[in-house]
């Protein structure tokens, strides 16, 4: 395998993916809603709302993207997360967490995919193509890393507050400091831009936008993203459940008994999560090597789709059981998987689509994620409602099971 070439701007990506996880709200968010006295039901419509806003506003986020400017499509998002963050700390009901959810969808939208776009366009310039899978992951790795430091950061902050609002405001720190790295990206990266005029403005979205429709009549690539975006869909829906097994699992180990339930709650999540996102930091570098074990991209997307259902399963029929311990584990390993075949899927993706309209092309992925966490979103909640969080969990995993012959792919 080529050695990656760590110069000024790999570290640039790297601590970009760094800032952009020290989310610290992130290893407790279902917990502050919990905490806010919103049911399971009215959970399931928070995440689904976040995703059908994303699903929206996906396509237009890359055409702006590749339209107007990478740098200051991102830098824009950045200011809409902080005034997302700014909207949950001072939410007192349901309405006010609505509109902080959609203030976060939106930027999310903006976002994602520009992102992996300028990672790929630098690679390509130097000449690098062929390092996709590897050079992502290891970027991808940073990520998991900031996220691994954010959810002991915010653990620790929780045990001496006492209050998981705090984590939102302590957020607004890194996505500032996120802003100004962005701006210090070369404008090489910006993608192919020409003068701000209203004609040229239309004619750039005309021609992305051929080139997308032009992508999309290859049924390939239409079922590469739908197999990529399943998965994704379901973890970014199923994933934060992990967080009431713990909590449950904190409740029922006879240690630390001069602590409160939330204080050993707190430092149990914050634990496990930083662990967790080690070990996921260490899956991302894994995948390209992953991806080299096949002589082609099908047969690695397939087997880590099908993968995915089987913890799905164990971790759901373990939370019924009250085996919140071995709920976890199972958990571990849905993000684990998640970790290994993402910077594959966006690889194999990229591959397969028009260089020009590559932004765009990965913000339709991410839209496509999107629509299938919204629905696996309600799916949960509404089971989580009726019987608990592992029956939830259950009814998400058989959607997945039920739909992975329909987005199997081709394999040569």
């Amino acid at each position: 395998m080529q050695k990656i070439e760590k110069n000024i701007q790999y570290y640039k990506f790297g601590l970009y993916g760094f800032l952009k996880n020290l989310r610290f709200y992130e290893a407790f968010l279902i917990l502050f809603f919990l905490e806010k006295g919103v049911d399971y039901l009215k959970i399931g419509v928070l995440y689904s709302v976040r995703e059908i806003t994303i699903m929206f506003f996906e396509i237009p986020g890359g055409l702006v993207a590749d339209a107007l400017g990478r740098k200051r499509t991102l830098i824009a998002s950045f200011l809409v997360y902080i005034l997302s963050f700014i909207t949950f700390y001072f939410s007192n009901h349901y309405g006010l967490l609505l509109l902080g959810m959609i203030l976060f969808a939106l930027a999310d939208a903006f976002r994602s995919g520009i992102h992996k776009a300028m990672i790929f366009q630098y690679l390509t310039q130097r000449g690098l193509k062929n390092q996709k899978a590897n050079y992502y992951g290891h970027t991808r790795s940073w990520s998991q890393t900031g996220s691994a430091i954010a959810s002991l950061s915010a653990g620790i902050m929780v045990f001496y507050s006492g209050s998981y609002r705090i984590i939102f405001a302590l957020s607004v720190i890194p996505y500032f400091l996120d802003m100004l790295l962005i701006w210090s990206y070369p404008a090489s990266l910006d993608g192919e831009l020409s003068p701000h005029t209203k004609n040229q403005f239309q004619q750039r979205f005309k021609e992305i936008w051929l080139a997308v429709t032009t992508s999309f009549k290859h049924f390939d690539l239409l079922r590469i993203l739908t197999n990529l975006s399943l998965h994704t869909g379901y973890y970014k829906a199923v994933k934060d459940y992990i967080q009431p097994a713990i909590v449950s699992f904190a409740v029922s180990v006879p240690l630390f008994l001069t602590l409160q339930d939330k204080q050993k709650s707190a430092l149990l999540v914050g634990f496990i999560y930083f662990i967790l996102y080690l070990l996921t930091a260490a899956t991302s570098r894994y995948s390209g090597r992953f991806l080299q074990r096949f002589s082609h991209y099908s047969r690695p997307m397939n087997i880590t789709l099908l993968a995915g259902v089987i913890p799905g399963i164990l971790a759901g029929f373990f939370y019924l059981n009250h085996w919140f311990f071995l709920s976890i584990l199972s958990f571990v390993l849905i993000m684990l998987n998640e970790n290994l075949r993402k910077p594959i899927g966006v690889a194999f993706v990229t591959e397969e689509s028009d260089k020009k309209a590559a932004a765009s092309v990965l913000s339709i992925q991410t839209q496509a994620q999107s629509l299938f966490a919204a629905v696996i979103a309600l799916l949960i909640g509404w089971g989580a409602q009726l019987g608990g969080p592992g029956t939830g969990i259950l009814a998400g995993t058989l959607f997945l099971l039920l739909l992975f012959p329909l987005v199997r792919l081709k394999q040569d």
